[in-house]
């Protein structure tokens, strides 16, 4: 796995592992280098035991609070 793609903002494309949900979070995980990517519901309920095993926790769950842009006429 390259560190471009580890630092990648997540898009719609992105879907969480455990229900395909649109995936607000990337998780490496050390000891193999596999990627796993969660809605911000699953990645709450995983953290506790995946986060000791991972090498990089990208949250991006900040981006569900922001507002859209209002278009311009």
């Amino acid at each position: 796995m390259t560190t471009a793609v580890a630092d990648r903002t997540l898009n719609t494309v992105d879907r969480c592992d455990r229900c395909g949900a649109q995936a607000y979070v990337r998780v490496v995980l050390g000891a193999s280098g596999g990627e796993l990517l969660f809605c911000g519901h699953h990645a709450r309920a995983v953290e506790p035991t995946l986060r000791p095993l991972s090498s990089d926790w990208h949250d991006e769950t900040a981006r569900l609070h922001e507002k859209a842009p209002v278009p311009v006429d």
